[in-house]
């Protein structure tokens, strides 16, 4: 028989913050319901709008929630921090252009090209091995030398680029160069924005508030990748739509076209959300020195005061 033993517990144990649960999950629920809703009953519909009023109020309410909770879901110290809250904008952006990739090209490779799925699935690996190089020559050479206020804008700007190529393409298109290329160049375009972005995001936090930082950064990609792909799929439904009503009399031919619009629109709005991603992390993160000390002189006064070593 192995012996294990117990460590007996020191300190209160935290508290489930349900209110705030309960706030930020509707307030989530709101978005992603209301551009969803969008697609099948238009924007001038009262409830997409009274869904999205909704989500405002209820993520309004949840903030004022967080600064008077004795325990709150997520402590707003941790968000506010200049490059931390940089991070996290970073991270849901770059979530939101990343599903948003992945929904509309393949879209384009099945519908239009004629790829099965397993093909489909195949045609992304040259974005995912790029996006594995620059994940580790971010991680290891460039995150280190340059810091985030340089690397995550470039990251952003080559996604604007890799988008903007992705417009081009139209029934005649084929994989290679078409595809191909623009993967590849978003492949690496997100593996320079989510090293620089990830390590920043957890750099010189409150050893008690760690897991939630660590937490927020999983948390911003998939509610990125969640309202985007919503949002994004709902305004290429639109394009779609009004490509086919001036369009008539609707053919297969006019179908593909009204359906590559659509598309298009999505690979638009997607550089947009890019390029408004650059410009914040232009402005919001800290120069590299200066974000170094104010988070080495935080964790400095952490480990000043240990916390009290209680025996049993």
């Amino acid at each position: 028989m192995i012996f294990v033993p117990t460590i007996a517990r020191s300190g209160p144990r935290p508290k489930l913050d349900i209110p705030g649960t309960v706030l930020v999950s509707g307030a989530l629920f709101g978005l992603v319901y209301g551009f969803s809703n969008a697609e099948t009953e238009g924007w001038d519909s009262p409830l997409t709008w009274g869904m999205l009023t909704a989500a405002v109020i209820l993520l309004a309410v949840f903030v004022a929630w967080q600064r008077r909770a004795a325990h709150p879901l997520l402590p707003l110290s941790i968000i506010l921090d200049r490059n931390r809250g940089a991070a996290y904008l970073s991270v849901l952006i770059a979530g939101a252009g990343m599903f948003g990739i992945f929904l509309f090209v393949t879209y384009y490779l099945q519908a239009t090209l004629g790829y099965s799925p397993i093909q489909t699935g195949l045609s992304f690996l040259p974005m995912i091995g790029m996006l594995v190089v620059a994940a580790q020559l971010g991680t290891n050479v460039l995150v280190p030398r340059l810091g985030p206020k340089i690397l995550v804008p470039a990251g952003m700007a080559l996604g604007v680029v890799g988008m903007l190529l992705l417009t081009r393409l139209d029934a005649g298109s084929a994989y290679v160069p078409d595809v191909l290329v623009p993967l590849m160049v978003l492949g690496f375009a997100m593996g320079t924005i989510m090293p620089a972005s990830m390590q920043t995001a957890t750099l010189g936090v409150d050893r008690q508030f760690a897991g939630v930082a660590s937490a927020m950064v999983n948390t911003s990609q998939q509610v990125g990748g969640s309202i985007g792909t919503a949002l994004l799929n709902t305004l290429a439904a639109t394009a779609a739509a009004d490509y086919l009503a001036t369009h008539t009399p609707v053919t297969a031919a006019v179908g593909v076209e009204a359906a590559i619009a659509s598309y298009a629109t999505a690979y638009w709005w997607g550089a947009g959300f890019f390029a408004l991603g650059g410009v914040l992390a232009a402005f919001l993160f800290r120069r590299r020195g200066q974000g170094l000390s104010l988070a080495n002189a935080h964790l400095t006064s952490s480990e000043a005061a240990p916390e009290p070593v209680v025996a049993h």
